[in-house]
């Protein structure tokens, strides 16, 4: 398991110049610091014994701007080394969100996952600068307290004594708010996943009229956070007290100690000057709350974040698919487990190249995740899954993708513009190509309705579930894989509209594989084969119009609404590859 210290180093070693200007700049700004007190110190005892002083002053006023400048570059620093740390990490971690898929995300809600993206990556990347911030002034605390015992060893050992309650108080702190600071943030995104998915379903709640009890619901986990919060809240206000007394009453002992040793002729004037200054450099270290608070957030934040990258992340192969491969998909003993539950058991099933098979089956029978190991969006428990004989494991990243594309049934519209989102998998392509595919997908007609066409940004683009469908449907046609999956993706067209984007794509793809997850008895009857998947099995498999003689065949179909049973006979697939239904009991 990644530890959240070895992340955030992992992280800063691609930022490594702004973190060696900001740590060299803050070494400079503490020496340079340090070394002000003794030089007005000097200056003064010049002053005092009608001495020049011009000397003194002038070092004064080069440590000076050495502060200024020092202290301006650290700022500098700290914010390149912060936003670059946090960007790296935000990368890492959304990378691996991505290359994890299907099952990765299955552990993090959407909510939950955009918190340890933001918050989390955020408070981890701020660890460096807080880190090197603390370490300047503890730098600067032990070198004033070095002075202090150089100047007299009397006033070095009154400052020492408020050196161990502070090292306790600090303990106590981290021990009791490491905990803490994870269970909020824990809680925090517990609240962003279910308010996310209320968000979601936003219309069903309105409509519902369960609005109240979705804002409980949400809110749940909120008298928890509140209780941490007051937690957090109280140790901080603990911490803060014992500090705020034990600071005076140092800086008080060791002004007495120095004020005795300037009567006892044991110290000049100019040195009691320099000891308020290192009394002051000193209680620097007695008084990083906020640090020790900054720190304690980060490395909760760290600790979400690597959660996240520590998923298990399918190896990419490096073979290439064979160059006059034709699509053949085959599943050999494919077995996926979730949870306890039993979605695939050993499922056998090839699917030939060209061919337009359809896979049905009740809701839970495992369609979507046989769509889902086609392109390796999904590992399967057992078993293996190969497109012309190379098994999906062995596929290099780019042979996987250019060998299988997907269209879905609520597709992600990514990119600016209608045109950028259709050639989201092709940014290569031409407005030909695009046009060609929109025009395939039956999108062309209310494209040209939208205010710049084909260049409307996408946020001025209102459409409908079976408009954004088309689009999801014209983007794999750009795409232009081997093997096509279309996971219930026409669920949304009309029937009539669903028969001419079915024909569209029979001509376009005549030459591909392709997969569909049919609920319609229509899509079914269009296609060449019939994979029927009952029990996480292939209960059946054959041409559609042979399936039909089956009575449980038909009852799928009478079960669901809006199904146009009547003439589901009557359709003819493009051609028959296996003259008689294969049905395993």
């Amino acid at each position: 398991m990644t530890s959240p210290r070895r992340l955030v180093w992992g992280a800063t070693a691609r930022t490594r110049g702004w973190f060696v200007l900001a740590s060299a700049t803050a070494v400079l700004g503490a020496a340079g610091t340090l070394a002000f007190p003794w030089t007005m110190a000097r200056a003064l005892d010049a002053v005092v014994a009608r001495r020049p002083a011009t000397g003194p002053v002038l070092v004064c006023a080069a440590l000076l701007a050495l502060v200024v400048t020092t202290g301006a570059l650290q700022t500098l620093a700290n914010g390149g080394y912060g936003s670059g740390t946090v960007a790296a990490l935000r990368r890492s971690m959304a990378r691996r969100a991505l290359d994890a898929g299907v099952p990765g995300t299955a552990g993090f809600p959407a909510g939950d996952l955009a918190g340890r993206l933001s918050a989390g990556c955020a408070q981890a990347g701020s660890a460096g600068v807080t880190l090197v911030t603390a370490s300047a002034a503890v730098l600067t605390s032990l070198g004033g307290v070095v002075a202090l015992w150089l100047i007299d060893r009397r006033i070095g050992l009154c400052f020492s004594l408020g050196v161990p309650p502070l090292v306790l108080i600090a303990r106590v702190f981290m021990n009791g708010g490491s905990g803490l600071f994870l269970r909020y943030q824990e809680t925090q995104g517990r609240i962003s996943a279910l308010l996310l998915e209320a968000l979601g379903g936003a219309r069903t709640i309105g409509a519902s009229g369960t609005a109240a009890a979705e804002t409980r619901r949400v809110l749940e986990p909120l008298p928890e956070l509140s209780r941490t919060g007051h937690r957090v809240w109280a140790l901080q206000r603990d911490t803060g007290w014992q500090v705020g007394l034990l600071i005076p009453a140092v800086e008080v002992l060791v002004l007495c100690a120095g004020g005795l040793a300037l009567l006892h002729g044991d110290i000049s004037a100019g040195e009691l000057a320099a000891v308020v200054g290192y009394t002051a450099l000193a209680m620097a270290a007695l008084d990083q709350l906020d640090a020790l608070f900054a720190l304690g957030m980060s490395a909760a934040g760290a600790r979400r974040v690597a959660e996240v990258v520590d998923q298990p992340v399918p190896a990419p192969g490096t073979r290439a698919r064979p160059a006059s491969g034709p699509g053949t998909v085959t599943l050999s003993g494919v077995t996926v487990r979730s949870g306890t539950r039993l979605v695939l058991d050993s499922v056998d099933l090839v699917v030939p190249a060209g061919t337009a098979l359809a896979v049905v089956g009740r809701s839970g029978a495992g369609k979507s995740t046989l769509a889902a190991l086609i392109g390796r969006l999904r590992e399967p428990d057992a078993g293996l899954v190969a497109i012309d004989g190379v098994p999906l494991p062995e596929l290099t990243p780019r042979a996987l993708r250019a060998a299988v594309g997907y269209a879905f049934e609520r597709p992600a519209l990514l990119g600016t513009t209608v045109a950028g989102t259709i050639a989201f998998a092709r940014p290569d392509a031409s407005r030909e190509e695009v046009a060609a595919a929109a025009g395939a997908a039956r999108a062309d007609d209310f494209i040209a309705r939208l205010p710049h066409g084909y260049d409307t940004p996408l946020k001025d683009a209102p459409l409908s579930g079976g408009e954004v469908q088309r689009l999801g449907i014209a983007r794999a046609l750009v795409h232009d894989p081997a093997v096509v999956v279309l996971d219930d993706a026409l669920s949304s067209l009309d029937t009539a509209t669903e028969a001419r984007v079915g024909s569209a794509l029979a001509s376009a793809w005549s030459a591909r594989t392709r997969v569909l997850i049919a609920h319609r008895v229509s899509t079914a009857a269009r296609a060449d084969l019939v994979a029927w998947l009952e029990n996480g099995r292939v209960r059946a498999l054959g041409p559609h119009q042979e399936l039909w003689r089956l009575d449980g065949y038909r009852a799928l179909f009478a079960a669901g609404t809006g199904t146009e049973t009547e003439a589901a006979p009557e359709a003819v697939p493009e051609h028959d590859p296996h003259p008689h239904p294969q049905e395993s009991v």
